[in-house]
């Protein structure tokens, strides 16, 4: 069975190798997922830059994971909205119920779950 790439936006990406999002990030790159990086510091990751802004050349992101509490998601609410992801992961800490809301009210998928233990198990 060929495996699936789901172009991924790491929102809260980091080069702190201790950071979650930093162990996602190889994570999706060992699957062969392509991988989009934003967060509050620039970096790069590998041979992806961690962007700061929000970009508006990313097209066909198929999965948004979160790595950022609730109270700094607010900035990209709208922002995610419009780029359509057909999913948000809230990794474990980024559960927010009214941005899932949101999100379901535009028609994006939501799942409460660890990026991580999905890739691990086959279910991403």
């Amino acid at each position: 069975m060929q495996k699936i790439n789901k172009s991924t936006l790491i929102l809260g990406a980091s080069t702190n190798p201790e950071r979650y999002s930093y162990k996602a990030f190889y994570q999706l790159k060992a699957a062969s997922h392509t991988v989009f990086a934003m967060g509050f510091r620039t970096g790069v990751l590998e041979d992806t830059l961690i962007h700061t802004a929000h970009q508006s050349a990313w097209e066909n992101v198929d999965t948004v994971t979160l790595y950022l509490g609730p109270s700094r998601q607010e900035l990209y609410y709208d922002y995610l909205i419009k780029l359509k992801p057909r999913r948000v992961i809230f990794n474990p800490g980024t559960e927010n119920e009214k941005f899932e809301r949101l999100l379901k009210e535009a028609g994006i998928e939501t799942e409460q779950a660890c990026t991580i233990v999905l890739l691990a198990t086959n279910q991403y």
